[in-house]
């Protein structure tokens, strides 16, 4: 990445110092950044002591086979135990574990964790009966429900790795997901309600069943939540209903430890081609590094604050945040089972409001939405419990940072931008709330004991102002330890690139400003080359959103005879900018060529009604460059909405808000 690549981000001059009361009682201060700079393994290793351990570790960091790394050795612990078991000893089994909201208005549940023990021993015992045994795998194919946090943690009881696979997933996705980790048992629902109506799930897992099967593997049980109580097929020597399995084994359940390494659950990454990637994640480190980063980077309370977390279960993010590091810290979270506009468009307010919940931690892509439809719909709501806001899933530009503050945080709430990975298991980059002060669109400076940095290609740091590559120096507790079965691969993806200082680097691009802090530019591979000059896709959307009419922007790179490549933009506009106006496009490209310059100008804008979205809000933005450059639109599966792209190719064919000047 030259030079060039993004040194002209546009300055932010406004900064947000941490509020004095939250500051006063930080769980996490300054001094955090010392201690871990001075000795990183004991730094880590006090955090690993926030867990309970059956035995105490001989090691903390065994990096002696680089990449492969070994935290914790000789530990033993159990992860459902941490998360469960030693809350209710500790005399808090009457604490809210989970208010859970179903879609349905009038659909609610309230989980102790007395209850949550309970249910989680009932699920062990139901697996071991269904012959499941620690390092058996276990598929879980399931809606957000309280059941799905229930199996999850069942499998860890007993040592069983889970895959949790994204609901929204097709039977193909399934499939090769079953057969790549052998899962003996798949955990899943008849259905689950998504705007307003039943989706079915069960018809995906008989199919993918099938599928599987083809290729010389056989699942041997399937267990069923009845959620919708659609009809379902039925195979009485496979299919088990989980109220018959669960509800009647006992609720008595001793939980055996396990190696620190001990392989917690592998979650295969989506899009890319070819076969999924299956991350492994394993139980000491993880449990350390997503524990720790939920205390310190939400500064929770567990005995005052309402912990929400956006995340659907089947993304990393529900892992870390929605399960393991709030559970393992005794945290009272929501669980919510619907979409944002379901079955009104402020029903995300409307669960602040009736739960009172202090910590909310969502994606940039919603908070777009929440702009696009008006500040009318929240402003309708009590907001005034919230104390603390984060965003994850991609950079936050600027403007939806501002919005995100002023109108949900009621200009009170710090912000948390957090930068992390499926492969880093936890949070790498972030403010600490009660320390760092935010900077609208930047992820600020890497947390206590991670250690991260800007290079150039050839491993070099970047001065400040400059653009390169992000890389991890230094092994951390929650990382991926290997592929699923592929070693070399896991080399060759993430340790290949900067193979000679031993550099972990997983495709991003970032910037220093001037203040030496860090700035996402998201993928290396959405870097354009526009007549010699290397422009982010990021830069350009952030350009383009920071207009009034915008609400949300995707742009990719095409190809073009001239130029190498050019800028191509799709942009939603705000409801209340109507469409544009007959001027709109010249009127956005000029916009971009003041706040950039004249090479990132647009060649061509289209003002189109949605973006192509995966169900975790991610832009495809390969779909869109197909449109972009005129090629039949590839595969659209996993898109939340796949008639998206219908609108936008009749769009494009109609020629709307094309304009080559």
């Amino acid at each position: 990445m030259s030079e060039e690549t993004l040194s002209n981000l546009s300055r932010e001059d406004r900064s947000f110092e941490p509020p004095a009361e939250l500051a006063a009682s930080a769980n996490v201060t300054a001094e955090a950044y010392e201690r871990a700079s001075s000795d990183r393994e004991a730094f880590w290793a006090e955090a690993a002591e926030r867990l309970d351990w059956s035995q105490t570790w001989d090691r903390v960091l065994d990096w002696d086979d680089p990449p492969f790394a070994k935290w914790f050795t000789g530990g033993t612990l159990n992860a459902a135990y941490n998360c469960v078991d030693r809350h209710v000893e500790a005399g808090n089994g009457d604490r809210v574990a989970l208010h859970w909201v179903g879609e349905p208005a009038d659909d609610k549940r309230t989980i102790t964790y007395a209850d949550l023990q309970a249910e989680v021993c009932r699920a062990a015992n139901a697996l071991l009966a269904l012959g499941v045994e620690a390092g058996d795998r276990v598929a879980i194919y399931m809606p957000m429900l309280p059941e799905t946090v229930v199996a999850m943690l069942a499998c860890a009881r007993i040592g069983a790795p889970h895959t949790v696979v994204f609901g929204g997933f097709s039977s193909d996705a399934l499939a090769t997901r079953l057969v790549d980790c052998e899962a003996k048992v798949v955990v899943t629902a008849d259905g689950g309600y998504r705007r307003g109506a039943p989706s079915a799930l069960k018809p995906a897992v008989d199919e993918a069943r099938t599928k599987a099967s083809g290729d010389g593997f056989d699942v041997e049980h399937v267990l069923v939540v009845r959620r919708t109580g659609q009809d379902v097929d039925w195979d009485d020597d496979v299919d088990v209903w989980w109220h018959e399995a669960v509800d009647g084994a006992s609720s008595e359940h001793e939980a055996q430890p396990f190696d620190a390494e001990h392989p917690l659950y592998v979650m295969y990454t989506s899009g890319t081609t070819g076969k999924p990637k299956g991350i492994l994640h394993t139980t000491g480190g993880y449990l350390t590094g997503t524990s720790y980063t939920h205390h310190a980077v939400f500064d929770l309370k567990p005995e005052t604050d309402v912990y929400w977390c956006t995340a659907d279960v089947g993304w990393v993010t529900g892992h870390s945040y929605m399960v393991y590091g709030p559970l393992a810290n005794g945290a009272t979270q929501v669980m919510y089972e619907g979409t944002p506009d379901s079955p009104h468009r402020g029903r995300w307010w409307e669960i602040i409001q009736d739960y009172g919940v202090t910590i909310f931690y969502t994606a940039p892509t919603a908070i777009r939405t929440f702009m696009k439809q008006g500040r009318e719909i929240p402003d309708g709501f009590d907001l005034s419990s919230l104390r603390l806001l984060g965003s994850v899933g991609e950079s936050i530009n600027p403007e939806a940072y501002m919005w995100y503050r002023e109108v949900i945080g009621g200009e009170r709430c710090p912000i948390v931008d957090t930068w992390w990975q499926t492969e880093t298991g936890q949070i790498m980059i972030s403010p600490l709330p009660g320390v760092t002060a935010g900077k609208p669109g930047s992820a600020m400076t890497p947390l206590p004991g991670i250690s991260v940095d800007v290079v150039n290609d050839d491993g070099e740091s970047v001065p400040h102002g400059s653009g390169g590559y992000l890389v991890v120096k230094e092994p951390w507790p929650a990382m991926l330890r290997t592929l699923w079965g592929d070693d070399d691969r896991f080399k060759e993806t993430y340790w290949s690139r900067f193979r000679k200082q031993g550099f972990y680097f997983a495709g991003d691009g970032a910037k220093l400003d001037d203040d030496g802090d860090i700035w996402l530019l998201g993928r290396v591979d959405d870097v354009m080359n526009v007549s010699g000059h290397r422009l982010s896709t990021t830069e350009i959307e952030s350009a383009l959103v920071s207009h009034p009419k915008v609400a949300e922007a995707a742009v990719v790179g095409a190809a073009d005879e001239t130029t190498g490549q050019a800028v191509c933009a799709f942009v939603i506009l705000r409801d209340s900018a109507g469409d544009g106006g007959d001027d709109i496009v010249e009127e956005l490209r000029r916009h971009v060529q003041k706040e950039i310059g004249a090479i990132a100008k647009p060649r061509q804008i289209m003002v189109v009604p949605e973006l192509p979205k995966t169900r975790s809000g991610k832009i495809m933005r390969r779909l869109l460059k197909d449109v972009a450059e005129h090629r039949e639109v590839g595969d659209v599966t996993t898109l939340a909405d796949s008639t998206v792209m219908d609108l936008i190719s009749k769009k494009e064919g109609s020629g709307s808000g094309d304009d080559e000047g």
